[in-house]
């Protein structure tokens, strides 16, 4: 008997709760998203499953790289056996924005988009690249 724990809140608040959220409403999803330098470059990889490249977009602008995407389905009546219940993958955006470091060649920035992974490759600028200097013993 002492596993049981008594429900402190009204039972009715959960009801509240489920018609309060708002089923239509588009859904805002940040995907996972890493960042690594790797010798004279950096590298930004992101997880966007069910996206095409069209639905990317990739800015570059006063030292910030936004990554954004915008995808809308087509909303129907019914689905292709019935009527919907619940229906999340409408839309999906989301948008974000990284500060490049100083030493990044905005220039030369390329991206990759394969098998719903974005890999943006942001060199680093020749200049700031570290340089081996030989010290000689006399």
């Amino acid at each position: 008997m002492n596993s049981l724990v008594l429900y402190d809140n009204n039972p009715f608040d959960l009801i509240e709760k489920f018609f309060d959220d708002d089923w239509l409403a588009p859904r805002f999803r940040t995907p996972a998203i890493d960042v690594y330098e790797e010798g004279d470059k950096y590298m930004l990889e992101a997880e966007l499953p069910g996206l095409s490249d069209k639905d990317i977009k990739l800015e570059v602008r006063n030292g910030q790289l936004t990554l954004s995407t915008a995808k809308s389905e087509k909303t129907e009546e019914k689905s292709k056996k019935g009527r919907w219940i619940r229906k999340e993958r409408r839309e999906f955006r989301f948008a974000r924005s990284f500060s490049l470091p100083e030493d990044v060649d905005a220039s030369a920035i390329e991206a990759h988009f394969k098998n719903g992974v974005l890999q943006v490759i942001m060199p680093k600028k020749p200049e700031a690249a570290p340089k081996a200097i030989e010290v000689k013993i006399d």
